[in-house]
């Protein structure tokens, strides 16, 4: 019999993330203004601060941009883990079926973008940027995507969310083994034990919600100290909580409660005002029509919807996945278009592709832009068109 969960938290996320995705609309034009102004200078410097503090035995001071990608960001991870946690226990990806189709989506949407940037890089200096166009930054993709309001099932915005967080996932391990030039294992062995013992006190029985949030603010640590992405540690902790067999409010759906507006008003509108402080330059639009331009674009414009599209129809044939409820084709191919915005995991791998070469760099940074703006208007445009559809 499945689990009763109240979904009032559910909608409260749903509703308040359409202003938010507004909002962070706003904050990435408000941060490319800056970024292209006299100011940004001084905004870069701001980036820059340290804060923490360091002692033999804790390391805990880094720059103000770390905080936010590895800190902040870290709590909109655990948001959206609460929200899968409570799918897989009782709606869209509470059966097998349903729960395999973001994974083979996500193995899809990894492999063809991945591909074509290949086909067109190999054999060239930018050949090591394959790992580029094959991340989807969640908030962003969400964001617009809830910014759709009722035009898109709900079931659709769960399939998206854990559609990229396996993406993610997958974008982690492939920076963990082709990208990382130093793995820590003990840290990452911490984290681990940790993790388990939160497991173990969900099946125990353990209610307080403190005995989850404090432990994981260490497995957070020790994933950031072990060279991983420590945005995970957000995910882990989430799956941890534990739920109600009833419809009273549990740990769980409390702590969502509590989190939806900071997320939604405060976190991602910081993420983004720091993470698209891009400097237009000269020979940026020249470097679009490069087999590094055009391998980043293609593989995010078109690479992601096919991979998505293709392996979702395959699983689907093949009687592997389902369907989400009230969703057809046309919205797996708009959520695929969503999946090319890449954004900052493409900027981050980018970044570990080529070290010190800021040419490159400028210019994979520009495609990442384009191609992920470019995504996320034919994603938007897509799914708003396939709702008058639908109305009519």
């Amino acid at each position: 019999m499945a689990k009763l969960i109240n979904l009032r938290p559910f909608k409260e996320f749903v509703q308040s993330e359409s202003l938010g995705g507004v909002i962070l609309i706003v904050c990435v034009i408000i941060s490319l203004i800056i970024a292209n102004s006299p100011l940004a200078g001084a905004f870069e410097n701001l980036l820059g601060t340290e804060l923490g503090f360091n002692s033999d035995a804790l390391h805990l001071r880094y720059p103000l941009l770390l905080w936010i990608n590895d800190g902040l960001m870290a709590i909109f991870f655990l948001l959206v883990g609460l929200e899968i946690k409570r799918e897989l226990v009782e709606g869209e990806l509470s059966s097998f079926k349903k729960a395999a189709l973001p994974i083979f989506a996500a193995l899809g949407g990894v492999l063809a973008p991945a591909g074509i940037y290949f086909m067109l890089n190999s054999g060239t200096h930018t050949a090591a940027g394959w790992g580029i166009p094959m991340a989807t930054d969640i908030a962003f993709a969400i964001a617009i995507i809830t910014m759709l309001g009722s035009k898109a099932p709900s079931s659709l915005k769960i399939f998206l969310a854990a559609l990229a967080i396996v993406d993610d996932l997958m974008a982690i391990l492939v920076i963990a083994i082709f990208y990382s030039s130093e793995l820590h294992y003990t840290y990452l062995l911490y984290a681990g034990a940790i993790f388990a013992a939160l497991l173990a006190m969900n099946k125990a029985g353990v209610k307080n919600l403190a005995a989850y949030l404090i432990p994981g603010m260490f497995i957070w640590y020790f994933i950031h100290h072990s060279g991983v992405h420590a945005t995970i540690a957000g995910v882990l902790t989430a799956f941890a909580i534990p739920t109600t067999p009833d419809a009273q409010e549990s740990p769980l759906e409390k702590l969502e409660h509590v989190l939806v507006r900071p997320v939604n008003f405060l976190i991602m509108p910081v993420f983004a005002l720091s993470n698209t402080n891009i400097t237009f330059e000269a020979g940026m639009i020249d470097g679009l029509t490069t087999t590094l331009g055009l391998g980043i674009i293609l593989g995010l414009v078109i690479g992601k919807p096919l991979g998505i599209s293709l392996l979702s129809w395959l699983t689907v044939k093949l009687g592997i996945s389902s369907m989400p409820n009230r969703a057809g084709w046309a919205h797996i191919i708009g959520v695929g278009m969503l999946g090319g915005i890449g954004f900052t995991m493409s900027v981050f791998i980018a970044l570990l592709s080529f070290p010190g070469e800021q040419r490159i760099l400028s210019e994979a940074k520009f495609a990442i832009l384009t191609g992920s703006v470019l995504s996320g208007i034919l994603g938007y445009m897509m799914l708003s068109a396939v709702s008058k559809r639908s109305v009519r």
